[in-house]
């Protein structure tokens, strides 16, 4: 296919040359993508943070934040398997996660560290038998609807749900369709039978008329650990700013008073 024609002043694009050229131009920009995609230092870091309202997602927040000049691709996988895959096949650099579930431990090219305990609180409608407390111990909690429809099984998630109800017999139920948190909430606010577990910082917005209440958890307070997992040979620039980050702005964990399930990794 002739894509020139010479003319007096040089060369001109055929029809066929036009009708080509912005495709050409798109496969050089796709090529010089795919190179970059691979030149760690060039690249967005890419971490997983599991859902958009939690607060991994919150803490990529507060990183970008404190270092706009960092490109960022946040991605959101659905389970621990899936995420240490990408990340030992390099398609994502880091993620939060709960480690390490039982009977499946990291592999040894896979670094973790814990950077955040996060309290677990109670979300009721108004006329919830215990709507109108200002804390609640988990002993009070016993025998209490506590409705969780997005408890999916073999996830690290559903791991920490089993051992919370195993040690203090509570009574969580994962029924019916998960159709998000909206319908979450608005079966929450009509049923004064049902309660959920919402974590302390999952930030949710309510119409004002549902009248839910987030009320603590206490004796022991219950907390998700979230680690970061990263690949112990990845050479991306941004991820060692990021633990430095984190590190330097999340607070401890294993505090007095709390409770995580004893396969947690310590630190």
């Amino acid at each position: 296919m002739r894509l020139f024609t010479r003319t007096a002043r040089g060369a001109e694009l055929t029809i066929d040359g036009q009708a080509f050229l912005p495709h050409a131009r798109e496969l050089l920009r796709v090529a010089e993508r795919a190179v970059a995609s691979v030149h760690a230092g060039r690249r967005p870091l890419r971490v997983d943070v599991i859902a958009s309202r939690g607060a991994a997602s919150g803490l990529m927040r507060g990183f970008h934040h404190a270092h706009p000049e960092i490109d960022l691709d946040v991605l959101m996988l659905l389970d621990i398997g899936t995420a240490v895959a990408a990340i030992r096949s390099g398609e994502i650099d880091a993620s939060f996660r709960a480690v390490a579930m039982p009977g499946r431990p990291l592999p040894e090219d896979i670094e973790s560290v814990r950077v955040l305990d996060e309290p677990l609180q109670l979300l009721t409608g108004p006329a919830h038998a215990l709507a109108g407390a200002k804390s609640v111990t988990l002993a009070e909690l016993v025998g209490h609807r506590i409705w969780m429809p997005g408890i999916v099984p073999g996830t690290e998630w559903a791991a920490y749900y089993d051992d919370l109800v195993a040690e203090f017999s509570l009574t969580i139920e994962a029924t019916g369709p998960n159709f998000g948190s909206d319908a979450l909430l608005d079966t929450v606010a009509d049923t004064p039978a049902l309660a959920t577990f919402m974590s302390e910082q999952t930030r949710l917005v309510w119409p004002a008329g549902h009248g839910l209440r987030r009320i603590p958890v206490t004796d022991p307070t219950p907390v998700y650990p979230h680690s970061l997992l990263w690949h112990r040979d990845n050479p991306h620039p941004a991820l060692t700013t990021l633990r430095a980050h984190l590190a330097a702005t999340t607070p401890g964990h294993d505090t007095a008073g709390t409770w995580a399930p004893s396969w947690v990794i310590p630190r």
